[in-house]
């Protein structure tokens, strides 16, 4: 990896392999694993969200996406990191 990111946005329902998997995958990388992820989804019952939170997910951002709360959660984070 080149750069290492800050903050990894993540949709779950993703062709191919869901978000899920790919967060395993990420938490298994030694170089990124650190790296904060939200979950982006449109599955917003509270059973979804405390799946994503109990999988390992620093947030869980339910579609149709609130941009003000979204811009919260980044700053909040990355201001955590610092």
């Amino acid at each position: 990896i080149e750069h290492k990111p800050e903050l990894i946005l993540l949709d779950i329902n993703l062709p191919g392999m869901n978000g899920f998997d790919v967060l395993k995958k990420i938490k298994n990388n030694r170089v990124i694993s650190e790296t904060s992820v939200f979950a982006i989804s449109a599955n917003a019952m509270p059973n979804d969200i405390k799946k994503g939170l109990n999988a390992g997910f620093d947030e869980y951002i339910t579609k149709p996406i609130n941009i003000s709360s979204l811009l919260d959660s980044v700053k909040n984070t990355l201001e955590r990191k610092s």
